[in-house]
Parts: C-alpha cells; structure tokens; sequence
C-alpha cells in the first residue's frame, strides 16, 4: 500500500510539472518554412531563435484566452490537489479515502480536458503544413494521468 501511494504521489508530481512545462512553452504546434522551424505556443510565437507575441485574429482571441485561463487554473487545481494529498495523508485517520484530494484532481483534469478541446477544435487547421508539438503531446498525457490519479485517490484508503 506504502509502494501504491508514492506512486501515485510522484505521478501527481510529474503532472503538475508536465502542465507547468507545457503551459510556458511555447512548442503546441510546430511548422517549417522554407527550412526553418516556426513553432507557437499560447503566449509567443517563435521563428528560430526569435520570439515575439503571438498574433491571432480577433474571432480566435477569445478562445486562446479561454485554453490559457483553463490551463493556468489546471496547474492551480493540481497544485492545491497535491498540497490536500500531504495535508491528509498526515491529518486523516486510518481507513478514510482521500475524497478532496481525488475531487480536486477531478476538477483540474475538467479544466485541462476544455482547454486541450478548444485548441484542437481552433488553432491546428491554422498551420496546415505543420504538426503537434511537444507541449500538446504533455497535454494530453497530463490529461490521461489526471484522469487516473483522481479516480485513484476516491478509491484509496488510508491504511
């Protein structure tokens, strides 16, 4: 059971570090031109070594700012959800489930499932010749380990 619980707990760590590390990049979809690579993230748009803000037509704005607001209040979720892990790890007594912690794991694995949807149903027809970065791929699996904490921590009992 001990072997169960940090694993769970470093899964959680690695989670929140993978969407802090995709939320600031800025690798979501990457693009070659004329043999030089274009990548865009949610903040800045990168040509080679250059970056400046990213640009997005006025129909567009609004969903950015709603994938950098539920991405940003995904890494906050997760974070409390780890903080509310140690605190009943140490405070609860012997035999009760970890229903806060799993339910907040929940919430955060909502919002990073919104914001993942409304970048792939808005953005990547945008860049026709180019493909998925490495910040959208940690999306998703952020979104897959989540998903399985959450659940993982409603059925756990502290032993």
């Amino acid at each position: 059971m001990l072997v169960l619980l940090a694993g769970i707990f470093v899964v959680h760590i690695a989670t929140v570090i993978m969407l802090f590390v995709s939320t600031i990049s800025n690798v979501w979809m990457v693009t070659t031109i004329f043999d030089k690579t274009n990548s865009s993230g949610l903040w800045k748009q990168c040509f080679e070594n250059t970056c400046h803000d990213l640009v997005v037509d006025d129909n567009d704005l609004a969903a950015l700012k709603a994938v950098q607001a539920f991405m940003i209040l995904a890494i906050i979720f997760s974070f409390i959800s780890l903080v509310m892990f140690v605190v009943q790890l140490f405070t609860m007594e012997k035999g009760k489930r970890f229903y806060i912690t799993g339910a907040i794991m929940l919430i955060c694995w909502l919002f990073i499932l919104i914001a993942a949807s409304i970048y792939t149903a808005r953005f990547p027809q945008k860049y026709q010749t180019g493909h998925h970065g490495y910040s959208f791929i940690l999306v998703w699996i952020c979104f897959c380990f989540s998903f399985i904490t959450g659940i993982l921590y409603l059925v756990l009992r502290k032993k």
